[in-house]
């Protein structure tokens, strides 16, 4: 009896140590957890789930059913009201909902923090400097930004330029195959903006066929002082086999924005650009005007000329609420981050993809 006793013992912590180890190797809670070309964990902590987002991403989630609150709350810089929202209007620990205006509230680090001077000041340092003198490292990304990583790519494209914005629902040009060396063509969508289609030979809704750019390639706030998205743009130097599915930090230099920055990942190009100055970013961000394609009346129902003007689009956050409810995040953005900043000022640097802008895309240089 004692000889099973000790065995069984033995078995139990056993199974408890390689149990242990093997949740020491999954992936912790919104880390990545699967997706094409994906070789890390494909297990999550204890307390979360692996989602699936799309074909190339997939991330470590709080079950939407554990009824905590803090898990069905918004995260820091996430929306949480406004005319129209019907998400989540409680932020995470940490953080308090601040109406920005009538169409959209954002979770934001309280303002009354004695601290928050000087950490903003530190982050803002530790921001700059390492990206400058340390330009190879995963270090110098980690000091970059505080939610994806990125870092400066060593010998890549920089320089000055200007920014327009646009958002005409088009097909993206690097959504065709054979336009650069990279994973897949920029990720296009059916009619909806979600389903995502399989034949990327599918002809662009602006030219009789239902490809059409989708929902998600809409720019959203990282922090105060950084931004993730899309562009259309025109480099100096090279073409689409060049620039598609290639990143650049953009730090803006003029207007409301100046000092902030910005990373896009180059996912169209267009006829309208020019890169006299060095470089043109047309900034995707609906409402944004359509420019000389159209494609959002076709696949919305928008007005000939788009929402607002043709070029510039929208001129007030309230007219966000004429878009799709699928399309307001991006158009609000425009008016809170972005601070309604018209055509800014730039300069640039080449840098490595976040996973947070290749896991909407599905799209990465080789």
């Amino acid at each position: 009896m004692k000889f099973i006793t000790i065995t069984s013992s033995a078995l139990l912590a056993l199974a408890l140590g390689t149990e242990m180890a093997s949740a020491a190797k999954c992936s912790k809670l919104y880390g990545q957890c699967g997706g094409k070309d994906w070789n890390g964990p494909t297990c999550c902590e204890s307390g979360s789930t692996c989602k699936v987002s799309n074909d190339y991403y997939s991330q470590c989630l709080a079950p939407e059913s554990n009824g905590n609150k803090s898990s069905e709350c918004s995260k820091l810089y996430g929306q949480c009201g406004g005319k129209d929202w019907n998400g989540p209007t409680c932020c995470e620990s940490g953080s308090t909902c601040k109406v920005s205006n009538d169409y959209y509230s954002q979770c934001l680090a309280p303002e009354s923090n004695g601290n928050k001077t000087s950490e903003s000041a530190h982050k803002t340092t530790t921001t700059t400097a390492p990206a400058k003198e340390i330009t190879t490292t995963a270090k110098a990304s980690n000091s970059s930004n505080s939610s994806g990583k990125y870092s400066i790519v060593s010998g890549g494209a920089s320089g000055n330029g200007v920014t327009t914005r646009y958002w005409d629902c088009c097909k993206a040009s690097c959504s065709w195959p054979g336009k650069a060396n990279v994973s897949s063509p920029v990720k296009s969508c059916n009619k909806d903006g979600v389903t995502a289609l399989s034949d990327s030979n599918v002809q662009s809704g602006c030219n009789g066929g239902n490809s059409y750019m989708c929902n998600d390639n809409q720019p959203w706030a990282v922090n105060d002082n950084l931004a993730y998205g899309f562009a259309a743009a025109a480099i100096s130097g090279g073409g689409e086999s060049r620039w598609c599915c290639s990143c650049f930090e953009l730090t803006f230099t003029s207007t409301s924005v100046a000092g902030k920055k910005m990373v896009i990942q180059v996912t169209n190009t267009g006829g309208d650009l020019g890169s006299s100055t060095g470089a043109h970013f047309d900034l995707q961000m609906p409402g944004g005007g359509v420019g000389i394609f159209n494609g959002c009346s076709k696949q919305w129902g928008a007005p000939n000329d788009g929402w607002g003007s043709r070029y510039g689009g929208i001129s007030s956050a309230s007219d966000c609420s004429s878009l799709p409810s699928a399309l307001q995040a991006g158009c609000k953005w425009r008016f809170n981050w972005f601070k309604n900043a018209d055509n800014p000022s730039m300069t640039y640097k080449e840098v490595t993809c976040p996973k947070e802008i290749t896991a909407k895309t599905g799209c990465s240089r080789k």
